[in-house]
């Protein structure tokens, strides 16, 4: 797992201090170009990317792709766990 942001180092050192993350955390991301590569959505009237996140096989095909344009729409860990369950138990 890892986490992208467009914050600085010292906001993404915040962010993984306050939720006690455990995996790589990018930071300093140029929103519009990981927008123009990802298909994130950017809100260009506040300019940030809604949330996008991506399940990745080992092979690097993206197993399942979730893109935000507000609050809702993100994947949780649950759901990312039985993904990966699914698709282990599938190709087994």
């Amino acid at each position: 797992m890892v986490a992208a942001s467009v914050d600085t180092l010292e906001n993404a050192q915040k962010t993984l201090e306050r939720h006690k993350l455990t995996f790589p955390l990018a930071y300093g991301l140029n929103a519009k170009e990981v927008s123009a590569r990802t298909g994130a959505f950017f809100d260009a009237e506040k300019g940030y990317i809604h949330a996008t996140g991506f399940v990745i096989q080992p092979d690097g095909k993206i197993a399942g792709a979730v893109y935000s344009t507000g609050p809702t729409g993100r994947y949780t860990a649950a759901e990312c766990l039985g993904l990966v369950d699914y698709l282990s138990k599938k190709t087994g």
